[in-house]
């Protein structure tokens, strides 16, 4: 591409070109045969002289069209570089907002959990298929170290007065990572009791049903609404504590034990609780023969009981204490896990409807990983298999009150024998079938259980 500075170059190209014939034409002898003591005689001054002023001319010529052209070859280059300026400019502008959009978005947080259970009792036990839980996490990231999560859960398919279904918040909570020693988090939370109700995603434990402990002792899921600290000290050591709303000790009852007086919409701060746990990790550091690992914990929870929904408090005058002690030790192709735990409950005497002084539960579950790892290859190559055995023992009438009649039908026992699959880490295919009885010995069935779960 020519600009005006071009055209003026081929200009000045073609005055020197016809400089240089006219310095020819006056050198060259035009009469080659003329006489050659003609031809050897010197020029003549004024001829010397006028190819003196072409040369010079010719010269300036050059040096103008050198000076030309460099100014031309710099004007080209400022083009050159304001485009490539413009350019990346634009390109600046254009993954900028491509990043400030995935830096948005990498901010949040998605996942979830399900399962779905097909149960089938002994004789006239109705048989169902229930999409028992479908839930979904949602966090945000503030900050590096200001954190949001939560946690909504639909069960039973469908939400109606009546028809068993149910929407609830089950976590709602923000951290504040301070330090690894101790951290903030306030909001809903998991009541930190037990093994279960801390990690109660159908991946992470066995069977299509929850222990019985898990139901009735340490009623999962368990939330609570309050503020309180956490941290790990150091690599053997974890803890929570926490401020909390309390219990409805009007909702207990002699075979439901604790269960009903969960509140999980606004609950009250009349008489709120306190709670927490702490986790040893005795073999963190240490190498030990046949990938040994082992959890010991131990939690609490004490609080009143005079706490109703939305501050409509039942006049219950009584409070709970739960101790709690839970382990989880694996050694080769072994997994052993339990929990046992006692709650005393004062004045139960005053609460109706059976609730006892005393409840008392534990459960027992050893597996093993079957799956030869020969067959761990192609499609299955992170697949598992898993056969276990679990006893549970539920005492909601363990202690009574002087003049309360304990009620059989709230001491219940049950073993569980089944096998959860694998195909992958995060999906798990269960099968089990579980003996169940009680003290009563009214029809508590025996029940085939079969289950899909899975986590992202």
């Amino acid at each position: 591409m020519f600009g005006i500075t071009g055209v003026k170059t081929q200009i000045r190209r073609a005055v020197i070109m016809l400089g240089i014939v006219l310095v020819l034409l006056f050198c060259v002898d035009p009469c080659p045969g003329a006489d050659e003591s003609a031809a050897s005689k010197e020029p003549s001054q004024d001829r010397l002289k006028f190819l003196e002023q072409q040369v010079k001319l010719l010269t300036g010529e050059v040096k103008q069209l050198r000076k030309e052209r460099e100014e031309d070859r710099r004007e080209q280059q400022k083009v050159n570089d304001n485009m490539t300026k413009i350019m990346e400019d634009a390109a600046k502008r254009h993954h900028s907002k491509w990043f400030e959009l995935a830096e948005k978005l990498n901010k949040f947080h998605f996942g979830g959990y399900g399962e779905m259970h097909a149960n089938f009792g002994e004789s006239s036990t109705s048989d169902q298929f229930d999409i028992h839980r479908l839930v979904a996490y949602f966090g945000y990231d503030f900050a590096e170290w200001i954190h949001f999560y939560s946690e909504i859960e639909i069960e039973h398919a469908f939400v109606k007065d009546g028809a068993g279904g149910e929407i609830v918040l089950e976590q709602a909570y923000v951290d504040f990572e301070l330090d690894p020693a101790i951290n903030i988090r306030a909001g809903r939370v998991l009541t930190p009791l037990g093994i279960i109700n801390q990690k109660h995603e159908p991946t992470t434990f066995m069977g299509v049903e929850r222990p019985l402990f898990a139901k009735y002792i340490i009623p999962t899921t368990w939330s609570s609404d309050g503020i309180g600290i956490y941290g790990s000290p150091c690599n053997w050591l974890d803890y929570q504590l926490y401020i909390v709303g309390g219990l409805d000790g009007s909702k207990f009852s002699a075979t439901g034990g604790i269960r009903g007086g969960r509140i999980k919409e606004r609950p009250s701060y009349h008489e709120p609780a306190i709670t927490g746990r702490i986790d040893l990790h005795p073999f963190v550091g240490r190498e030990l023969p046949h990938n040994q690992d082992l959890r010991l914990g131990v939690s609490f929870y004490h609080g009143g009981l005079d706490n109703g929904n939305k501050g409509s408090n039942p006049g219950i005058n009584g409070d709970i204490t739960i101790a709690c002690l839970d382990f989880e030790y694996t050694v080769s192709r072994f997994d052993f896990r339990g929990a046992v735990a006692y709650e005393c409950i004062s004045n139960a005497s005053n609460f109706g409807d059976g609730t006892a002084s005393g409840i008392f539960g534990f459960y027992l579950e050893g597996a093993y990983h079957f799956m030869p790892e020969s067959l761990k290859t192609g499609k299955l190559e992170n697949s598992d298999a898993v056969a276990f055995i679990r006893y549970d023992f539920a005492d909601l009438q363990h202690s009574m009150d002087g003049g309360m009649t304990r009620n059989p039908a709230g001491r219940m026992n049950e073993w569980t024998f089944g096998i959860n699959f694998y195909p992958v880490q995060n999906f798990v295919v269960k099968v089990d079938y579980q003996v169940r009885g009680n003290e009563a010995e009214s029809d508590l069935p025996n029940l085939m259980n079969f289950g899909l779960g899975w986590e992202f």
